[in-house]
C-alpha cells in the first residue's frame, strides 16, 4: 500500500473540475471530436468591419463600402441559371448593412405587396441568428422590384414560423433600395442584373439577445439568392445548408471587427 506520506512535498492532483473534464472528455469517442471540430470548419466566417452610419442609395457607392470585400455565394445542386451572386457586409453604432449583386436576364417578379411569399420568385435573403442560446433568429428578404418580408422566426422542436414585426415604423423601420441594370424596373423586364442594399436597424432586432454587436461579437448568420428564369429554379448560399434554408445548425458565422 502507498502511504500518502511518502509522495513528493510539490507533487499536486488535478482539481475535481478539471478531473471530471478529463473522464468526460475520454469517455467520448474521439470520432465524434473529430467530426464536430470538421463541421465547424466547414462553416464559412466573414469579419464584418465597422463604419459611420451612412445614406444607401441602391448602388452601393457609399466610400464605406470600400472597406468590405465581396463575398461570393455559392450556386446549389438542381438549377441551370449561370448567374452570379454576391454580397458586402458592414456594421454602425445603429444597425447592420447589407448589400446584394447579382447578374441576370429577366426580373421574374410580380408580387406588388411586402410580406408576401417572396421566395417564390427572384430574390434575396439574409438570416441573422445573434444567440445560439435561444433559437429565434431575423429573416429578411427583399425582391427586384423593392418589396420587402421582414420576419422574426422562432424554431422549436425542428418546427418554425415567421411573426412578423410589430410597430414597424420609426427607428424600427428598415431602410431598402433596389438598383435595375440595363432594364426598367418592373415585372419580367429584361435586364443584366439587380443589386439590393439593406439597413437593418438594432431597434427592429429587439428582444433577440447580443444585440447591438461589439467588437469580439459572433452570430450566426446565412445570405441566400433564388432565381426562377428557368425550371427547376436555381439558389445560391453562403453557408452550405440541407434542403431548407431554415437548417441553423449550419449557419456560417460573422465576426464583428
Amino acid at each position: 500500500m502507498i502511504n500518502l506520506r511518502d509522495l513528493p512535498a510539490r507533487l499536486s492532483f488535478p482539481s475535481p473540475t478539471l478531473l471530471v473534464f478529463a473522464l468526460a472528455f475520454f469517455a467520448v469517442p474521439m470520432s465524434n471530436y473529430r467530426t464536430l471540430l470538421a463541421a465547424e470548419s466547414d462553416r464559412p466566417s466573414m469579419t464584418v468591419n465597422r463604419c459611420d452610419d451612412f445614406e444607401i442609395t441602391g448602388l452601393g457607392d457609399n466610400d464605406a463600402w470600400r472597406a468590405a470585400d465581396w463575398v461570393s455565394l455559392r450556386r446549389r445542386d438542381g438549377g441551370t441559371a449561370d448567374y452570379t451572386a454576391r454580397i458586402k457586409m458592414l456594421y454602425s453604432a445603429s444597425g447592420v448593412y447589407v448589400l446584394f449583386d447579382g447578374t441576370d436576364k429577366k426580373l421574374t417578379a410580380t408580387m406588388k405587396e411586402d410580406f408576401l411569399d417572396l421566395w417564390n420568385e427572384d430574390v434575396y435573403e439574409f438570416f441573422f441568428w445573434p444567440d445560439e442560446d435561444h433559437t429565434v433568429y431575423f429573416e429578411y428578404e427583399i425582391s427586384p422590384l423593392g418589396y420587402e418580408l421582414p420576419i422574426l422566426v422562432p424554431k422549436l422542436d425542428g418546427q418554425f414560423l415567421g411573426w412578423r414585426p410589430w410597430h414597424y415604423e420609426g427607428d424600427r423601420k428598415i431602410k431598402k433600395k433596389v438598383t435595375v441594370r440595363d432594364g426598367k424596373s418592373e415585372s419580367m423586364a429584361t435586364v443584366s442584373g439587380w443589386s439590393a442594399e439593406v439597413f437593418l436597424p438594432y431597434a427592429l432586432l429587439k428582444p433577440l439577445q447580443n444585440v447591438p454587436p461589439k467588437s469580439g461579437t459572433t452570430w450566426r448568420a446565412n445570405f441566400y439568392r433564388v432565381d426562377y428564369d428557368a425550371k427547376p429554379s436555381t439558389s445560391w448560399d453562403w453557408a452550405r445548408v440541407g434542403k431548407s434554408f431554415h437548417d441553423i445548425d449550419n449557419f456560417g458565422t460573422l465576426r464583428f471587427e
